[in-house]
């Protein structure tokens, strides 16, 4: 049954896709898909200052669809990042691996606070291992193993054009399937392991643009979920991203994600990646 759930759940979030990318003409719809591959390589030969042959590559993909009616708003945006790194004889490593969806209907009501209903949709790619263990080849993630879903409404705030927020009711679950720990299993149960959480809560969502140039962006999002039952106890997602246009096939993005879930570490988790590459806008 938690099976069933999980691909339901993703038959959901394709379907809530495709219906976004369905045009009803060319003046409602605003889209926008845009890819990136960035790569590195160096290479030794007879090197007397040392050093040890490295290649790595990393895919973005990132895309918006927003449909504006009179009396609603439906914005659909995701991301999908991943990329992989070998160092010398070693295996290549995954070095970055994530995929997002946010689907958000809001209703006009002609006033800067209006009601809104959302869906949030976040797993990996491929499955990521512990290389501090022995076997070093430990698997501790897959896709959608966890994997993250959050439905939610409430009352959104448009401050302008560059921040937005919004707060609401929400219902969290976390799915699993062989990694049930630390992400789903239920601590208090010992003798049970749970490979699904449901939680109850609530969100809160501010996006915040600002273009800091002609030829940059900084983009950041704030996401915090409080349980009922934990309401001293916050989740948090931020994702930042600085994006510098160099030319007008090639950027450089430096991103920087902190996420804090006290149910999978006691200590906040962070990311750093910076890349530079070709860029492409596909629509």
């Amino acid at each position: 049954m938690k099976n069933t759930l999980k691909y339901n759940l993703v038959i959901l979030l394709s379907m809530m896709v495709t219906l976004n990318a369905q045009e009803a003409s060319d003046t409602v719809w605003e889209k926008s898909i845009v890819g990136g591959v960035n790569m590195t390589q160096t290479g030794y030969d007879n090197w007397s200052a040392g050093g040890e042959n490295a290649f790595a590559w990393q895919i973005n993909l990132n895309y918006k669809f927003i449909q504006k009616l009179e009396k609603t708003n439906w914005s659909t945006t995701g991301k999908i990042v991943y990329g992989a790194t070998k160092i010398g004889d070693g295996d290549m490593r995954k070095s970055v691996d994530e995929v997002k969806l946010e689907s958000v209907l809001t209703y006009k009501l002609g006033t800067k606070i209006n009601p809104y209903a959302a869906l949030t949709g976040e797993t990996q790619i491929a499955p990521g291992y512990d290389y501090t263990t022995l076997p070093e080849d430990t698997e501790i993630s897959a896709f959608l193993d966890p994997g993250y879903f959050r439905e939610s409404f409430g009352a959104g705030f448009i401050v302008n054009e560059n921040i937005g927020t919004r707060l609401g009711l929400s219902l969290k679950q976390t799915v699993t399937t062989d990694h049930p720990q630390p992400y789903a299993d239920d601590v208090d149960t010992p003798d049970e392991i749970e490979t699904l959480r449901n939680e109850v809560g609530f969100e809160s969502v501010s996006d915040f643009t600002f273009p800091v140039s002609a030829t940059s962006l900084f983009a950041s999002k704030l996401e915090l979920f409080s349980a009922l039952n934990g309401v001293d106890e916050t989740d948090v997602n931020w994702d930042n991203t600085l994006t510098v246009k160099v030319s007008e096939y090639i950027n450089v993005n430096i991103n920087l994600k902190l996420v804090y879930d006290k149910d999978i570490s006691v200590k906040r988790q962070l990311k750093q990646s910076m890349a530079l590459g070709l860029n492409y806008t596909f629509i």
